[in-house]
Protein backbone atom coordinates (compact mmCIF):
# COMPACT_ATOMS: atom_id res chain seq x y z
CA UNK A 1 0.00 0.00 0.00
CA UNK A 2 1.73 3.24 -1.16
CA UNK A 3 2.17 6.24 0.68
CA UNK A 4 1.30 9.65 -0.78
CA UNK A 5 1.70 13.33 -0.59
CA UNK A 6 -1.14 15.71 -2.81
CA UNK A 7 -0.44 18.64 -3.38
CA UNK A 8 -3.81 21.50 -2.41
CA UNK A 9 -3.23 22.49 -6.06
CA UNK A 10 -3.54 19.03 -7.78
CA UNK A 11 -6.34 17.77 -5.21
CA UNK A 12 -9.31 18.21 -7.33
CA UNK A 13 -7.24 16.05 -10.24
CA UNK A 14 -5.78 13.40 -8.26
CA UNK A 15 -8.96 12.48 -6.36
CA UNK A 16 -10.85 12.45 -9.94
CA UNK A 17 -8.15 9.71 -10.98
CA UNK A 18 -7.99 7.97 -7.54
CA UNK A 19 -11.49 8.06 -5.78
CA UNK A 20 -14.66 9.26 -8.45
CA UNK A 21 -13.04 7.74 -11.32
CA UNK A 22 -12.12 4.38 -9.73
CA UNK A 23 -15.54 3.98 -7.51
CA UNK A 24 -17.52 4.09 -11.13
CA UNK A 25 -15.37 1.52 -12.41
CA UNK A 26 -15.95 -0.79 -9.38
CA UNK A 27 -19.32 0.00 -8.75
CA UNK A 28 -21.36 -2.45 -9.33
CA UNK A 29 -18.26 -4.41 -7.57
CA UNK A 30 -18.30 -2.71 -4.87
CA UNK A 31 -22.15 -2.86 -4.06
CA UNK A 32 -21.99 -6.74 -3.73
CA UNK A 33 -20.19 -6.37 -0.88
CA UNK A 34 -22.00 -3.68 1.11
CA UNK A 35 -25.33 -5.17 2.13
CA UNK A 36 -25.35 -5.10 5.82
CA UNK A 37 -25.70 -1.72 7.72
CA UNK A 38 -23.25 -0.86 10.51
CA UNK A 39 -24.80 -1.47 14.03
CA UNK A 40 -23.44 2.44 15.47
CA UNK A 41 -25.13 3.99 11.97
CA UNK A 42 -28.36 1.28 12.10
CA UNK A 43 -29.28 2.58 15.76
CA UNK A 44 -28.97 6.11 14.87
CA UNK A 45 -30.74 6.00 12.48
CA UNK A 46 -33.52 4.03 14.14
CA UNK A 47 -33.06 6.78 17.13
CA UNK A 48 -34.43 9.66 15.21
CA UNK A 49 -37.96 10.32 15.82
CA UNK A 50 -40.67 9.61 13.16
CA UNK A 51 -41.09 12.28 10.32
CA UNK A 52 -37.20 13.04 10.55
CA UNK A 53 -35.54 14.59 7.16
CA UNK A 54 -31.82 14.58 6.41
CA UNK A 55 -29.24 13.33 4.48
CA UNK A 56 -26.72 10.20 3.63
CA UNK A 57 -23.71 11.95 2.12
CA UNK A 58 -21.70 9.51 0.15
CA UNK A 59 -24.58 6.95 0.00
CA UNK A 60 -23.18 4.61 -2.08
CA UNK A 61 -25.40 2.12 -3.08
CA UNK A 62 -27.77 3.22 -0.90
CA UNK A 63 -27.68 0.50 2.20
CA UNK A 64 -28.76 2.77 4.45
CA UNK A 65 -32.30 4.49 3.16
CA UNK A 66 -34.59 1.77 4.06
CA UNK A 67 -32.89 0.96 7.60
CA UNK A 68 -35.87 3.16 9.28
CA UNK A 69 -39.03 3.45 7.21
CA UNK A 70 -40.02 6.25 9.44
CA UNK A 71 -37.46 8.90 8.15
CA UNK A 72 -36.78 10.42 4.73
CA UNK A 73 -33.22 10.22 3.55
CA UNK A 74 -32.09 11.67 0.63
CA UNK A 75 -29.26 10.11 -0.84
CA UNK A 76 -25.94 11.73 -2.69
CA UNK A 77 -22.70 9.91 -3.85
CA UNK A 78 -20.51 11.89 -6.35
CA UNK A 79 -20.57 8.23 -8.17
CA UNK A 80 -22.73 8.72 -11.22
CA UNK A 81 -22.64 4.42 -11.03
CA UNK A 82 -23.56 3.90 -7.41
CA UNK A 83 -26.30 6.73 -7.65
CA UNK A 84 -27.76 4.29 -10.04
CA UNK A 85 -27.14 1.40 -8.07
CA UNK A 86 -28.90 3.47 -4.86
CA UNK A 87 -31.95 4.33 -7.18
CA UNK A 88 -32.54 0.89 -8.59
CA UNK A 89 -35.78 0.55 -7.31
CA UNK A 90 -37.20 3.37 -8.38
CA UNK A 91 -38.26 4.43 -5.12
CA UNK A 92 -34.77 6.23 -3.01
CA UNK A 93 -34.19 9.88 -3.29
CA UNK A 94 -30.81 9.34 -4.35
CA UNK A 95 -28.78 12.23 -6.63
CA UNK A 96 -25.11 12.95 -7.93
CA UNK A 97 -23.31 15.73 -5.81
CA UNK A 98 -20.23 17.06 -4.07
CA UNK A 99 -19.89 16.46 -0.60
CA UNK A 100 -18.13 19.56 -1.20
CA UNK A 101 -20.96 21.47 -2.19
CA UNK A 102 -23.97 20.11 -1.55
CA UNK A 103 -27.36 20.95 -3.18
CA UNK A 104 -28.87 21.45 0.55
CA UNK A 105 -30.75 24.62 1.95
CA UNK A 106 -28.38 25.17 4.85
CA UNK A 107 -30.35 24.90 8.58
CA UNK A 108 -33.04 22.91 7.27
CA UNK A 109 -32.42 19.55 8.60
CA UNK A 110 -32.70 16.98 11.31
CA UNK A 111 -30.15 14.84 10.56
CA UNK A 112 -27.23 13.66 8.10
CA UNK A 113 -24.83 10.39 8.15
CA UNK A 114 -21.61 10.54 6.21
CA UNK A 115 -20.19 6.79 6.09
CA UNK A 116 -16.66 6.11 5.11
CA UNK A 117 -16.60 9.42 2.94
CA UNK A 118 -14.39 12.62 4.56
CA UNK A 119 -11.21 9.99 4.35
CA UNK A 120 -11.45 10.11 0.34
CA UNK A 121 -10.86 13.92 0.48
CA UNK A 122 -6.85 14.33 0.05
CA UNK A 123 -6.31 17.47 1.94
CA UNK A 124 -7.13 18.98 5.53
CA UNK A 125 -8.60 21.57 4.10
CA UNK A 126 -10.86 19.62 1.97
CA UNK A 127 -11.73 17.27 4.63
CA UNK A 128 -12.72 20.28 7.12
CA UNK A 129 -14.87 21.62 4.34
CA UNK A 130 -16.32 18.56 3.23
CA UNK A 131 -17.37 18.17 7.42
CA UNK A 132 -18.65 21.95 7.27
CA UNK A 133 -20.77 21.57 4.31
CA UNK A 134 -22.78 18.96 5.81
CA UNK A 135 -23.10 20.74 9.19
CA UNK A 136 -24.21 23.79 7.68
CA UNK A 137 -27.58 21.67 6.62
CA UNK A 138 -28.60 21.18 9.76
CA UNK A 139 -31.12 22.71 12.08
CA UNK A 140 -28.36 24.93 14.71
CA UNK A 141 -29.06 23.62 18.41
CA UNK A 142 -30.19 26.82 20.25
CA UNK A 143 -29.19 25.00 23.72
CA UNK A 144 -25.49 25.50 24.67
CA UNK A 145 -23.82 22.21 24.79
CA UNK A 146 -20.44 21.13 26.39
CA UNK A 147 -19.06 17.44 26.54
CA UNK A 148 -18.43 18.07 30.15
CA UNK A 149 -22.07 18.24 31.29
CA UNK A 150 -25.87 17.37 30.97
CA UNK A 151 -27.03 18.70 27.36
CA UNK A 152 -30.40 19.06 25.76
CA UNK A 153 -29.88 18.46 21.85
CA UNK A 154 -32.98 20.12 20.09
CA UNK A 155 -31.48 20.88 16.41
CA UNK A 156 -30.41 18.60 13.99
CA UNK A 157 -26.97 16.12 14.45
CA UNK A 158 -24.65 14.39 11.85
CA UNK A 159 -23.11 10.82 12.17
CA UNK A 160 -19.36 10.88 10.54
CA UNK A 161 -17.50 7.71 9.83
CA UNK A 162 -13.67 7.59 8.91
CA UNK A 163 -10.89 4.85 8.59
CA UNK A 164 -8.63 4.55 11.29
CA UNK A 165 -5.04 4.67 11.42
CA UNK A 166 -5.10 2.55 14.75
CA UNK A 167 -5.79 -1.13 13.13
CA UNK A 168 -3.33 -3.03 14.66
CA UNK A 169 -5.31 -6.11 14.35
CA UNK A 170 -6.61 -6.04 11.35
CA UNK A 171 -5.53 -7.92 7.95
CA UNK A 172 -4.35 -4.24 6.99
CA UNK A 173 -2.23 -3.66 10.22
CA UNK A 174 -1.59 -0.07 10.46
CA UNK A 175 -0.57 1.53 13.28
CA UNK A 176 -0.19 4.79 15.11
CA UNK A 177 2.86 6.46 13.55
CA UNK A 178 2.30 4.73 10.44
CA UNK A 179 1.67 7.05 7.97
CA UNK A 180 -1.60 8.21 7.13
CA UNK A 181 -2.13 9.26 3.77
CA UNK A 182 -2.38 5.90 1.54
CA UNK A 183 -3.49 3.92 -1.35
CA UNK A 184 -5.53 1.06 -1.08
CA UNK A 185 -6.04 -2.03 -3.68
CA UNK A 186 -9.32 -3.09 -4.83
CA UNK A 187 -8.96 -6.18 -6.80
CA UNK A 188 -11.80 -7.42 -9.14
CA UNK A 189 -11.69 -10.66 -10.67
CA UNK A 190 -13.71 -11.39 -13.80
CA UNK A 191 -14.10 -15.02 -14.77
CA UNK A 192 -14.50 -15.82 -18.42
CA UNK A 193 -16.53 -17.63 -20.42
CA UNK A 194 -13.67 -20.23 -21.20
CA UNK A 195 -13.11 -20.24 -16.80
CA UNK A 196 -10.23 -18.07 -17.00
CA UNK A 197 -10.10 -15.35 -14.51
CA UNK A 198 -8.27 -11.77 -15.17
CA UNK A 199 -7.59 -9.84 -11.65
CA UNK A 200 -8.07 -5.85 -11.93
CA UNK A 201 -6.41 -3.65 -9.41
CA UNK A 202 -7.82 -0.43 -8.81
CA UNK A 203 -5.86 1.92 -6.20
CA UNK A 204 -7.97 4.29 -3.74
CA UNK A 205 -6.81 7.00 -2.10
CA UNK A 206 -7.48 7.53 1.75
CA UNK A 207 -6.49 9.17 4.69
CA UNK A 208 -6.19 7.30 7.92
CA UNK A 209 -7.20 9.72 10.79
CA UNK A 210 -5.23 8.85 14.14
CA UNK A 211 -6.90 9.03 17.37
CA UNK A 212 -8.29 12.74 17.85
CA UNK A 213 -8.66 14.08 14.56
CA UNK A 214 -12.14 13.19 13.44
CA UNK A 215 -13.31 15.43 16.79
CA UNK A 216 -10.70 18.13 16.10
CA UNK A 217 -11.59 18.44 12.38
CA UNK A 218 -15.55 19.06 13.51
CA UNK A 219 -14.26 21.47 15.76
CA UNK A 220 -12.59 23.27 12.90
CA UNK A 221 -15.52 22.87 11.17
CA UNK A 222 -17.43 24.88 13.48
CA UNK A 223 -19.52 21.95 15.21
CA UNK A 224 -19.65 20.36 18.37
CA UNK A 225 -18.97 17.01 19.45
CA UNK A 226 -21.50 15.22 21.54
CA UNK A 227 -20.40 11.47 21.11
CA UNK A 228 -17.47 10.22 19.54
CA UNK A 229 -15.47 6.46 19.70
CA UNK A 230 -14.23 3.30 17.72
CA UNK A 231 -15.48 0.77 15.80
CA UNK A 232 -14.10 -2.18 14.03
CA UNK A 233 -11.42 0.06 12.00
CA UNK A 234 -13.55 3.27 12.55
CA UNK A 235 -13.44 6.25 14.20
CA UNK A 236 -17.04 7.55 14.52
CA UNK A 237 -18.00 10.84 15.96
CA UNK A 238 -21.69 12.55 16.06
CA UNK A 239 -21.96 16.16 15.84
CA UNK A 240 -24.22 19.37 15.61
CA UNK A 241 -24.20 22.61 14.51
CA UNK A 242 -24.18 25.60 17.17
CA UNK A 243 -26.22 28.63 16.84
CA UNK A 244 -24.06 31.30 15.00
CA UNK A 245 -23.52 33.13 17.90
CA UNK A 246 -22.23 30.10 19.82
CA UNK A 247 -19.61 29.94 16.42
Amino acid sequence: MANVDVQPNQADAYEAQHVHDVYDQIASHFSSTRYKPWPIVERFLKALPDGSVGIDVGCGNGKYLGVNPNILVVASDRSENLVKIASRDGQSNALIADSLSLPHRNSSLDFAISIAVVHHLSTTIRRVQAIKSILLTLRCTSTPVCPFSDYIIDGGKALFFVWALEQRDSRRGWDAGDEQDVMVPWVMKEIHSDGTQKAQTFNRYYHLYRQGELEHDILEAGGFVIESGYEKDNWWAVAVSPRSEMI
